[in-house]
């Protein structure tokens, strides 16, 4: 398949989906307030958005540090939160218990070097949130409407660490839908399968592509004046370069 990038000119679906004043704080998380203020610059945030295995994490880290902006996986705020649903054996398929979930457990965000992590009770979870257990408890915990609307004022809160990029599955959508620069990210199912080592990953690539485009909240959706780039056939350093090129060209449009 022939490789390529286009706009978006109204948000909509993905093309495999069949249908269809935030807190001053974000909850469980006592670092800092908001970074908004009306004397303040707001930050420059870099919406990336996608399916998965797509390249996002990876594309969004290359941009990051070429504009020395922070970088934010919201991706890994969910697997931490299905790792907390995990240890403290909830049930994954009450709803109710999975959002109370989010009242319950004590969180941080912190920037490392440029970088937010999020801390349960003071701990970052590196390696427990990447484990084949807790990603396949993800899905569960990412389809509560309540935990979507928790994680939407936590992200939200990322902004108090200046220009971001950002990336995971509703940044230009639901998260910042007012940012100029918002980026989607696709490939063919039988693309995105081969970037994955593991056997039997087409249909879990499949599954979850249906969960996140079925979800009632915040499903993944291409995001009004995205710029939509199918990476099929690409690399990364192409895939990162056609954004680099294309927020310097709105970063140039602005002084003018």
């Amino acid at each position: 398949m022939v490789w390529g990038f286009s706009f978006a000119t109204r948000r909509r679906a993905a093309p495999w989906r069949t249908t269809s004043s935030w807190p001053p704080e974000a909850p469980g998380n006592r670092t800092a307030p908001p970074f908004f203020t009306h004397r303040m610059i707001q930050p420059i945030i870099i919406a990336i958005d996608g399916t998965s295995a797509s390249g996002k994490s990876t594309t969004s880290k290359r941009v990051a540090r070429h504009f020395g902006y922070t970088y934010v996986d919201t991706g890994a705020m969910y697997r931490a939160l299905a790792w907390y649903c995990l240890t403290q054996h909830i049930d994954l398929h009450n709803e109710k218990a999975v959002g109370a979930a989010c009242r319950k457990w004590k969180t941080s965000l912190v920037n490392v070097d440029h970088q937010v992590r999020i801390l349960v009770d003071g701990y970052y979870p590196e390696k427990e949130i990447r484990t084949s257990e807790t990603s396949a408890a993800v899905p569960f915990v990412a389809a509560v409407g309540k935990v979507r609307e928790w994680m939407k004022t936590l992200q939200q809160s990322c902004s108090q660490f200046g220009n971001l990029v950002m990336e995971g599955r509703d940044i230009g959508t639901t998260i910042f839908p007012d940012t100029d620069f918002k980026f989607y990210l696709d490939a063919p199912l039988a693309e995105r399968s081969k970037r994955r080592w593991a056997d039997g990953v087409s249909e879990d690539l499949a599954k979850r592509d249906h969960s996140d485009s079925q979800r009632a909240t915040s499903p993944l959706m291409i995001p009004l004046g995205a710029m939509v780039i199918n990476n099929a056939g690409m690399t990364i350093e192409q895939t990162s370069q056609l954004i680099i090129d294309e927020v310097q060209r709105r970063l140039a449009a602005r002084k003018h």
